[in-house]
C-alpha cells in the first residue's frame, strides 16, 4: 500500500491542510485513512484534507511526502483526478 501527502501548506478554517492521496485507487486511500482515524468526512473528491498536526502521524504509517505539484501529477496519472463539478464524483467511490 503506497500513498503520499503533500506538506501543510493550505490554509482553510484557521489551520493548514495537507492532501493525502493514492496512485492506485480510492479503496486504497479509504484504508489507509481508516488505520489512521482520519473520519470519512475528510474526503474531497479525490483526497483526504489533514490538518498540519496530524502530518506527522501520517508519514509515521507510511505515508510517502511529495509536493503538492506531484499530487496532481499522480492523481491524473492514476485518471483518480476529481475536479470540482466532475460528473465522476457523484458516484460512490
Amino acid at each position: 500500500m503506497t500513498v503520499y501527502i503533500d506538506p501543510p501548506d493550505w490554509p482553510g478554517h484557521g489551520r493548514m491542510w495537507s492532501h493525502l492521496v493514492s496512485d492506485l485507487s480510492y479503496a486504497e486511500l479509504h484504508a489507509f485513512a481508516e488505520t489512521l482515524g482520519v473520519p470519512r468526512r475528510a474526503f474531497e473528491r479525490d483526497h483526504y484534507d489533514i490538518p498540519s498536526h496530524r502530518y506527522p502521524d501520517a508519514v509515521a504509517a507510511g505515508a510517502l511526502e511529495i509536493s503538492s505539484r506531484e499530487v496532481v501529477r499522480l492523481l491524473h496519472g492514476a485518471g483518480l483526478r476529481r475536479r470540482k463539478g466532475d460528473e465522476r464524483q457523484r458516484r460512490s467511490s
